[in-house]
């Protein structure tokens, strides 16, 4: 009803008279004790009846029954004292008595419609919470973060949170999530951050994901994640991705979002070549393709590409490396690992040549020859505006020749080589860089190739 709220009494019995004799003075009286009277009980009553102004709640009302859901997922036992979810009392109003000794943390209401405030952002504590997210309807259409990252939530992860259709950022890191992750995210366009590594999800990455056109960062790390990574170049915005620690297998997309800043897949079940595709992502930085079943050669592409830093291709099965047309001088590389491959011939008469490159590793592969002097003088005597190298790390080859002269006066402590476990002439553990394993056997060494002395 719109109208006024009905008292329950006429106006007419503000208008009565007494039936009994008086003076003209105690008619006055009387008059006025009964006006006094009545005035009192239609104050009263306008009260009771909630007529008077009274405080109003502040929180849409489907808002306060989202955050209740979620407090009732929680197992109680797991709701320490002084933790977010600990202080939630919906004896008051969550927006109105947000950051106070009922509603501490935990969310915030950050937007006003219509007069009344909308949840905007939800970020739980790490307190250990325990609990399932499926009977939650999260019908907050003003959400724009939902934050439950270490905690213990189990379960699956429910499609219902494709409600949340201005969600920019989604963070379920590092709890115990389980089963496939829906295809339903797929559908939150406005996603710019998608956090659900350190879990135990399986099954593949949705092809739907290629509908988020917002986002910018995907890490779905350390899971149990199958099947062949999707095509995701429609996400012209994302710039940093990890899916290592799964089972991911099959070949490498052969169309990566061109935005890509990092690529980190290592430890998993990827095979195949590198695509050509790579060599067009010019803003990559960071490539992280170890602890897979790569083959072929490491493309030329990698040493001269125009804003790579780090190279990180070890414990797969390369077999040899492509030289740049530039020899990499132009590189910006920093740090190359190729260690734990089945690179065969002499050490690359290039990488000496990459001017900032200051850490390399080529352990545990099948390199043979004599070590070039180039590389003992970046580590020892580098030239002027060249970076030393303060790692390099050559151990578990078939290298043989005598140590080159300018390694013999490196100090332990100015750089990090290692030369054990090949075939040199000389390599006493007097020498920093020769400790950790023993020379080969000199049969060891014959019998993998007659051109060793």
């Amino acid at each position: 009803m719109n109208g006024p709220r009905s008292l329950g009494f006429s106006p007419s019995l503000l208008h009565f008279e007494m039936n009994f004799p008086f003076t003209s003075q105690s008619h006055c009286e009387i008059k006025m004790a009964t006006s006094k009277f009545f005035l009192s009980s239609l104050l009263l009553l306008l009260f009771v009846h909630g007529v008077l102004p009274r405080a109003e709640s502040k929180t849409y009302w489907g808002d306060v029954d989202a955050l209740k859901q979620l407090k009732n997922g929680v197992q109680p036992n797991s709701v320490s004292p002084g933790s977010c979810l600990g202080s939630w009392d919906f004896t008051f109003d969550p927006c109105d008595s947000l950051f106070s000794e009922r509603f501490t943390c935990g969310f915030r209401c950050d937007l006003t419609v219509s007069g009344l405030s909308r949840v905007t952002e939800v970020t739980l504590d790490s307190a250990g919470y325990i609990g399932s997210l499926s009977s939650i309807s999260w019908n907050l259409p003003y959400l724009q973060t939902l934050d439950l990252s270490n905690n213990l939530f189990s379960g699956r992860i429910p499609g219902s949170l494709s409600n949340l259709t201005r969600l920019t950022r989604l963070g379920l890191s590092r709890n115990a999530f389980s089963g496939e992750v829906p295809a339903s995210i797929g559908s939150l366009s406005a996603l710019e951050e998608l956090y659900l590594d350190n879990n135990n999800l399986q099954g593949p990455i949705p092809a739907t994901f290629n509908g988020l056109g917002s986002l910018k960062r995907l890490e779905i790390q350390s899971n149990n994640i199958s099947g062949e990574l999707p095509e995701l170049g429609s996400l012209k915005n994302l710039y940093f991705l990890d899916a290592s620690n799964n089972v991911i297998s099959g070949y490498l997309p052969t169309t990566p979002p061109p935005s890509l800043v990092q690529i980190s897949m290592r430890n998993n079940m990827i095979e195949g070549t590198i695509p050509p595709s790579l060599k067009y992502l010019n803003f990559l930085q960071v490539l992280d393709l170890s602890h897979n079943k790569l083959t072929g050669s490491v493309p030329y592409f990698l040493f001269n590409h125009p804003s790579l830093q780090q190279l990180t291709l070890a414990f797969n099965s390369f077999d040899s490396l492509q030289a740049p047309s530039n020899l990499g001088t132009q590189s910006e590389l920093i740090a190359v690992d190729l260690s734990n491959n089945e690179l065969q011939g002499w050490l690359p008469p290039f990488l000496p040549l990459v001017p900032k490159l200051s850490a390399l590793s080529m352990e545990n592969n099948k390199f043979s020859g004599m070590i070039p002097i180039q590389y003992a003088l970046r580590a020892a005597l580098p030239a002027s505006g060249i970076a030393p190298f303060a790692r390099l790390l050559l151990g578990g080859n078939y290298l043989f020749g005598p140590i080159p002269g300018p390694l013999l006066v490196l100090k332990p402590d100015t750089a990090n080589v290692s030369l054990a476990d090949n075939c040199l002439i000389r390599c006493p553990s007097r020498f920093f860089f020769c400790q950790g394993a023993d020379q080969k056997s000199l049969m060891e060494c014959k019998s993998f190739g007659s051109v060793i002395p």
